[in-house]
């Protein structure tokens, strides 16, 4: 049984910090790239970073600078450091593992948390 379990959510006011966990089970996540979106009432979900297998990470233009994507392929786990919070960071943020193979994506979502960012 696949699992992403994240952590890490909460309130926080402007120029403040997180940090969220994805902990996964029953994947070989070595394999799998990892994601991290981020949704609001009424929006699609928005991917915010990317992290490769072998590393390379890429981010939205609004997190550009302030958030940092990391993987411990030991722990199975990624991670999502986010740092000079601001409100319209607000959201709820999930993960996602996934992985191309012969053309399918396959992908394996976490629960979410939610991120408040207000004073």
């Amino acid at each position: 049984q696949v699992q992403l379990v994240e952590s890490g959510g909460g309130s926080v006011q402007p120029g403040g910090s997180l940090r969220l966990s994805c902990e996964t089970s029953g994947i070989a996540f070595e394999l799998y790239a990892m994601e991290w979106y981020r949704q609001t009432p009424g929006n699609q979900r928005e991917l915010v970073a990317r992290i490769a297998i072998a590393g390379s990470t890429t981010y939205s233009d609004s997190v550009k600078g302030r958030f940092t994507v990391s993987r411990d392929n030991d722990n199975k786990s990624g991670y999502l450091q986010m740092s000079s919070l601001k409100p319209e960071d607000t959201a709820v943020y999930y993960c996602n593992a996934n992985k191309l193979r012969l053309g399918k994506r396959y992908e394996y979502w976490g629960q979410g948390t939610q991120v408040t960012v207000s004073s």
